[in-house]
């Protein structure tokens, strides 16, 4: 079976969150194998490597799940995105809209230097409203987005066409 079908199978759907007529792609069931977790972090892993990148951005706070571990087998420094109000110390921030309402996000302001080349990590590419916006948060710092990856892709809510401004480098494990 290959890995696309074992994601098919293991990501559980829930209706109706966080409201309704969303169907949530629940991924924490991936995580509960530990066989089938090595295998999707393998195959991000090979995905990536080939990459010009100085670092991974990871948006919260399911990017975090895999970022983190990626940064550290690629030996890059790991970037942590997240909402409003949660970084302790000087950010920049970029308000988007999400396909359930709005949000906004921030990093460091010592996160991304001038001209390092990041990919953006998350778990799902939907409307591609937050990768757009760490895309935002990146390019203000002067850094470059050199790719995206994503476990998930709902590519019928076509978020990949907002992200090729950004980069054409877009890979995915699985799509619904």
């Amino acid at each position: 079976m290959s890995l696309q079908e074992e994601l098919r199978i293991a990501i559980r759907d829930v209706p109706d969150f966080p409201k309704e007529g969303i169907v949530f792609k629940d991924i924490t069931t991936i995580f509960q194998n530990a066989e089938l977790t090595k295998k999707v972090h393998a195959e991000v892993i090979s995905q990536i490597k080939e990459l010009k990148i100085d670092a991974i951005a990871g948006i919260e706070s399911r990017g975090f799940l895999l970022g983190p571990a990626l940064a550290m087998d690629l030996g890059l420094p790991f970037i942590m995105i997240r909402k409003k109000g949660k970084l302790p110390y000087h950010t920049v921030s970029h308000k988007y809209d999400l396909e359930y309402g709005r949000a906004e996000i921030e990093m460091h302001t010592d996160a991304v230097s001038p001209g390092q080349n990041i990919l953006i990590h998350d778990d799902l590419l939907a409307t591609g409203g937050s990768a757009s916006a760490a895309a935002q948060l990146i390019t203000k710092q002067g850094g470059k987005v050199a790719g995206f990856n994503f476990l998930i892709e709902l590519s019928f809510l076509e978020g990949r066409e907002m992200l090729k401004e950004y980069s054409e480098n877009i890979t995915t494990l699985v799509d619904f």
